[in-house]
């Protein structure tokens, strides 16, 4: 057997690559987590509960803690959803991204800047990744066993390594991070601290949402839309205006694009398997990105730790079997919602009244939190499926 600079690289020191190099280095291997500096991903940064307790995420990293949402139909008419019990964590990517890239060094990992630039083979059981330094002059060159591609929604690794890699279907979507306004800022600044507000209105995004999310002393504001051309920019600063949020400073702003499908293969049956973004695992409707992204990397780390053991390329596939096992059902159920109730304003406008629903609210919650879905309550997703159909068919006013 060739002898490896690494057992794995991961490309990509996002949430899912983090935590795949986190959690191989804490099972002895020896890693490389090569990340590409200063990217930071446009997103929410809203993670719930499941996430905080399955990846161990301490509460100083959480920004704020929000206890409701409230849903803003294209009339204007806003429901309130309280969380109840518990919170909705927030993080600021920035600095999130970066504690989990530390702490993935602290297990064992070594860390260098560069851009992945190709994966080259001369021996049948070692791969070369070819990168550019952080000053993206000189080609360099490691050796490793296999690969772990977590290099976003463009990653090159699966447009190179993956059948159908470079196909997958996205939302761009764009935010500027503000000072969040002082309390008691006036009537016309609609924003809470302690509440994520989501804008279901076409005229901010034609086939998405748009977003003001609390992040201390910081927030949010954000729009996506796989529409080709639409004016993300404009968008956000209309939404701005509309909330009494054109006064406050921006800190920074952010674009890219976001996937929401799953690829249908993640592995190239050799040596490289893909998560996170590159894996097309950013959950449909909700647009929710960290705890999948990190879920996915922890199954990645999994199957290459198998791979690792036994040589069998066929364990690679575990990553994309596993995480579909645990959350293929969910991302087929929100699939099929934001086909259907994103694409007219009339559809926004029923989808936000049956948000008022208390047994819509009570299981949204559950199975966002928990990140299961919920069977022991049958009455309720009977009463469920009867008022979703009456909204359907148009038997029910919005």
């Amino acid at each position: 057997m060739t002898i490896a600079d690494f057992d794995c690289v991961v490309v990509g020191g996002g949430p899912a690559g983090a935590t795949a190099a986190t959690d191989l280095a804490r099972g002895g291997h020896h890693v490389l987590l090569l990340d590409r500096a200063g990217r930071i991903k446009p997103c929410g940064g809203a993670i719930p509960p499941r996430a905080i307790a399955d990846f161990a995420i301490p509460d100083h990293l959480l920004v704020a803690k929000a206890s409701a949402a409230r849903m803003v139909a294209p009339s204007g008419k806003t429901v309130d959803m309280p969380v109840g019990d518990g919170f909705v964590g927030l993080v600021d990517r920035e600095v999130f991204d970066e504690w989990l890239r530390a702490r993935a060094a602290l297990a064992g990992a070594e860390r260098r800047s560069g851009t992945f630039v190709r994966i080259e083979r001369e021996a049948a059981d070692v791969a070369t990744v070819v990168y550019r330094d952080a000053r993206g002059a000189d080609e360099r060159r490691v050796t490793t066993r296999c690969v772990i591609g977590a290099d976003g929604a463009r990653s090159g690794v699966a447009r190179d390594e993956v059948k159908g890699g470079g196909t997958v279907p996205c939302v761009f979507a764009y935010h500027e991070i503000i000072a969040a306004p002082a309390t008691g800022a006036g009537e016309r600044v609609d924003f809470a601290p302690e509440r994520c507000d989501v804008f279901y209105q076409g005229k901010h995004s034609p086939d998405f949402y748009a977003w003001v999310f609390p992040h201390g002393a910081t927030a949010s504001i954000g729009v996506g839309s796989a529409q080709k051309g639409f004016a993300l920019r404009e968008a956000v600063a209309a939404l701005r205006t509309q909330t009494g949020l054109d006064g406050c400073a921006t800190l920074r702003r952010e674009g890219a694009p976001i996937p929401l499908k799953p690829l249908k293969r993640w592995d190239n049956g050799r040596d490289v398997v893909v998560a996170g973004d590159a894996a097309g695992v950013v959950a449909p409707a909700s647009g929710e990105g960290i705890y999948y992204a990190m879920a996915g990397g922890r199954h990645a780390a999994e199957a290459v730790t198998v791979f690792l053991a036994t040589g069998k390329a066929s364990a690679l596939r575990l990553a994309r079997k596993r995480f579909l096992r645990a959350h293929g059902r969910v991302f087929w159920i929100l699939g099929i919602m934001q086909y259907f109730w994103y694409s007219s304003d009339t559809r926004r406008e029923r989808f936000v009244k049956i948000c008022e629903d208390p047994d819509v609210q009570r299981l949204t919650w559950d199975a966002y939190m928990n990140k299961r879905l919920v069977r022991a309550k049958p009455g309720a997703h009977l009463r469920i499926f009867w008022k979703d159909m009456r909204h359907l068919l148009g038997l029910a006013s919005a």
